[in-house]
């Protein structure tokens, strides 16, 4: 995934150093010697993440992070301190100021780029999640934005995992009062565990006794209504190598033991907080459009809402040089259910078949009920062997367990797809969706129950 990065430092080789690294992992590099240019550029350009030094004349990146995060234009922006100062002090006033993570010169190679990798993703994540919002018309962006002052991070439900009691019996001294403490002792049983809880945040030991940590999170993550649930490791040094692979997967923090109490407390809050805004910001989509922008019978999307929202994030794919998918799904033999069984039963396929594609999409991709019995499936920042994995997996879903639709057997139910990406500068809505009807087409002509690609 490229984005656009600001590096922010008023020594010109810092610059040069940082944006070599990043050019070379394919990034857009935008560069500010200045506090006060830092904050012009992010007014007048779409940033996707910020790399801010700390020590500056005129403003330092405390202020200029402050300033960002008190901006409603500019407080979804990930900010990365990166700076010579080492001092656990200097971490929490960071982090206090609003700064997504920290780092300390001289910065590794290889945790820098999975500190930018992680926080990208959660700026792709924002960013689909507000441009849903902006294209449901119905929804005030700005007083959605304003409530992340309002939300608090105090009183959260924490869950420690760790094998060592005593250790994790400390950290929840540290948490408490100001959060309620669960500690888990018993890795395999976090599922059980996180099942029916409501948890603002876990924190997990990378010593486990004789259990993988990172499987540990995984599994937490299985779990549907703790799927976007904040994990911070606690690592030792020689960790190092996991903590990496860590925040590859989408953990999204780690504190090195000796667990410094304040810094702990600001990582939580930071994570609490964030986490908050995130469930508050998907429930007012959600209540909000729920009427105007959804189809009645299935719960997705209507035509009307898929319209808009491709207009405008192909208008953003365009324009940053950014990957997009479209996916058209259209049942087999449909008419020939309803003529044998009725609407009624048509009308439970169709609720089954929205069920099945819901589960198998990942979470910014945005499916609609296109009309009758066609679906479509928009897939932000997605290239064609991206696209492929998920039509296939749809395609697999739909094909491999009959639906139970009250008939006296299970329905064997199929689905053709044609899959569309923008190609060129000139794309269009209507071209892409032309493109992806044409592979459909193709789909039905060749024996139904396949993926095809547009051979543009």
């Amino acid at each position: 995934m490229t984005a656009r990065v600001l590096i922010v430092d008023d020594i010109p080789t810092n610059v040069r150093l940082l944006e070599a690294r990043l050019t070379a992992e394919y990034y857009e590099v935008v560069s500010a010697c200045s506090g006060a240019e830092a904050l012009a550029i992010c007014q007048e350009r779409e940033i996707d993440i910020v790399l801010l030094d700390v020590m500056m004349p005129e403003m330092d990146g405390f202020e200029v992070c402050r300033r960002l995060k008190a901006d409603p234009r500019t407080h979804h922006v990930p900010v990365l301190m990166i700076t010579a100062l080492d001092q656990p002090s200097d971490r929490v006033q960071g982090l206090d100021a609003g700064a997504d993570d920290f780092l300390t010169k001289p910065v590794d190679d290889t945790q820098l780029m999975a500190r930018v990798k992680s926080l990208v993703r959660l700026k792709s994540l924002t960013d689909e999640l507000r441009a849903r919002a902006l294209t449901g018309q119905q929804i005030a962006v700005e007083d959605a934005l304003r409530a992340m002052d309002s939300i608090s991070a105090s009183d959260g439900s924490i869950l420690i995992i760790d094998s060592d009691a005593r250790h994790a019996e400390r950290i929840k001294n540290y948490l408490t009062p100001e959060h309620r403490v669960d500690i888990l002792t018993q890795p395999a049983d976090a599922v059980f565990q996180v099942t029916g809880a409501q948890y603002d945040l876990a924190l997990v030991s990378m010593s486990l006794d004789d259990f993988d940590p990172l499987r540990v999170c995984s599994q937490v993550r299985t779990v549907e209504h703790t799927r976007n649930l904040p994990i911070i490791l606690m690592a030792d040094p020689a960790d190092k190598p996991l903590v990496v692979r860590a925040l590859d997967l989408g953990i999204n923090d780690f504190i090195h033991r000796p667990v410094e109490r304040n810094e702990l407390l600001a990582r939580v809050r930071t994570q609490i907080r964030r986490h908050r805004y995130a469930l508050e910001l998907r429930q007012s989509v959600s209540n909000t459009m729920a009427l105007a922008v959804t189809d009645e019978l299935t719960g997705l999307y209507n035509r009307r809402y898929f319209d808009r929202h491709l207009n405008v994030m192909l208008g953003k794919a365009l324009e940053q040089e950014r990957d997009l998918a479209l996916m058209i799904l259209d049942i087999d033999y449909f008419k020939a259910v309803n003529d044998a069984h009725g609407h009624d039963v048509g009308d439970r396929v169709l609720r089954e078949f929205s069920a099945r594609l819901r589960r198998n999409i990942r979470g910014v991709d945005l499916a609609c009920r296109f009309g009758g019995e066609e679906f479509v499936v928009l897939m932000p920042d997605t290239d064609t062997v991206q696209a492929e994995a998920v039509a296939e997996r749809v395609r697999q879903s739909i094909a491999e367990k009959p639906f139970a639709v009250g008939t006296a057997r299970p329905l064997v139910v199929t689905v053709s797809v044609g899959v569309s990406l923008n190609e060129h500068l000139a794309d269009t809505p209507e071209g892409m969706i032309k493109r992806a009807d044409v592979a459909l087409y193709r789909a039905k002509r060749e024996g139904r129950n396949r993926v095809i690609f547009d051979a543009a």
